[in-house]
C-alpha cells in the first residue's frame, strides 16, 4: 500500500500495481496491437500495393503510430485510465495524487512509451528497470506524465462476525443499547477481529478498557463470571440482530412478530470456552 496526499490534503491508501501484473497487462495489450498492426498491413497491401515505395512507407509509419500511440491514448481516455489489458488485470492509470488522468498525461506517457520504452529505442528494458527501481512501480512514461498505475481489484480480508454465546442470549435480549455509540461498537469489532494477533498482556489491557466502557453505558450488567470476550461478542451480536430486525420485511399489517428470546441459562450451566486468541476477565 502507498500513502498519497490529494490536492485537498486528504491522505489516501492505494495499492500500487505490481510489476508482474503490469507486464501481463502489457502482454495482453501487445497481442491486440499486433493483431491491429497485421490488419493495417493487410489493408495497406490491398489498397496501396501498386503505389510508390515512399507512399507505402509513409502509410506504414502512420499505421505504426496509430497502433502503438493511438491505441493506449484512445483506450485510456475512453476507459478512464484503462486499456483492455489493464481492465482484465484490474489496473488503472491515475495521477500521482490519485486523481483521474487527462489527455496531457495520457499523451505524454504514450509518447514516451512509443519513442523510448515499448517498442522504442530501449525495447521494454527501460520500462521494466524503472518500474523495479521506483517505489511506486512507475515506468519512464509515468515519471514524465506524473502518473502511476494502481491495483483496483484487491481481495478484501474476510470480515469477522461477532457470534452470540448461547448462555448470554437471554441477558442480551434485555439490554438497553441506546448508550452504545457507533465509535465504541467499531472499536469492539476491530478488537475482536485482531485479538488473536495481540500479546496476552495487550489483549487483557485493551479488552478491559472496552468492557469498562460498556459497563458505563449498558444496563443490565452481564452475569457474574462472564468472560470478557463473551461480553463483547454478545453485545455486538445483539446489536446486529436488532439492526437486521429493524430492516426486515414487515409481516402482515405492517408489524413485525414479537421476538422469541431464549431464557437465561441457570448459573450452574457451563460457560462457553473462549475462542482461540480470546481473553477472560473477572467480572
Amino acid at each position: 500500500m502507498t500513502s498519497l496526499v490529494t490536492g485537498e490534503a486528504v491522505v489516501l491508501e492505494v495499492s500500487t500495481a505490481a510489476v508482474p501484473s503490469r507486464m501481463l497487462a502489457a502482454f495482453l495489450d501487445g497481442l491486440i496491437q499486433v493483431a491491429l498492426g497485421f490488419g493495417i498491413a493487410v489493408l495497406i497491401g490491398v489498397f496501396a500495393g501498386g503505389g510508390s515505395t515512399a507512399a507505402i512507407g509513409a502509410l506504414f509509419v502512420v499505421g505504426y503510430v496509430l497502433v502503438f500511440l493511438g491505441y493506449p491514448v484512445l483506450f485510456e481516455m475512453l476507459m478512464r485510465g484503462r486499456t483492455p489489458g489493464k481492465a482484465a488485470l484490474g489496473l488503472r492509470v491515475v495521477r500521482d495524487d490519485a486523481g483521474p488522468i487527462g489527455f496531457r498525461q495520457v499523451f505524454v506517457r504514450g509518447l514516451v512509451g512509443l519513442i523510448v520504452e515499448k517498442p522504442g529505442i530501449t525495447y521494454f528494458s527501460a520500462a521494466v528497470i524503472c518500474s523495479l527501481i521506483d517505489k511506486r512501480g512507475r515506468r519512464l512514461g509515468d515519471l514524465a506524465a506524473g502518473t502511476m498505475v494502481i491495483q483496483e481489484r484487491v481481495v478484501a480480508p474476510k470480515a469477522t462476525v461477532a457470534m452470540m454465546p448461547p448462555p448470554l442470549a437471554g441477558w442480551a435480549a434485555t439490554l438497553d443499547l441506546s448508550g452504545l455509540t457507533d465509535e465504541l461498537a467499531l472499536s469492539i469489532r476491530s478488537f475482536l477481529a485482531r485479538s488473536s494477533a495481540l500479546s496476552d498482556a495487550a489483549r487483557v489491557e485493551l479488552g478491559g478498557q472496552l468492557t469498562a466502557a460498556l459497563d458505563a453505558v449498558l444496563r443490565p450488567l452481564p452475569p457474574a463470571g462472564t468472560p470478557g470476550w463473551a461480553y463483547l461478542s454478545a453485545v455486538l451480536a445483539e446489536r446486529r440482530r436488532r439492526e437486521e430486525a429493524q430492516h426486515a420485511v414487515p409481516a402482515a399489517y405492517g408489524q413485525l412478530p414479537p421476538p422469541v428470546y431464549v431464557p437465561p441459562t441457570p448459573a450452574a450451566a457451563p460457560e462457553p470456552e473462549p475462542p482461540s486468541g480470546g481473553f477472560a476477565l473477572p467480572r
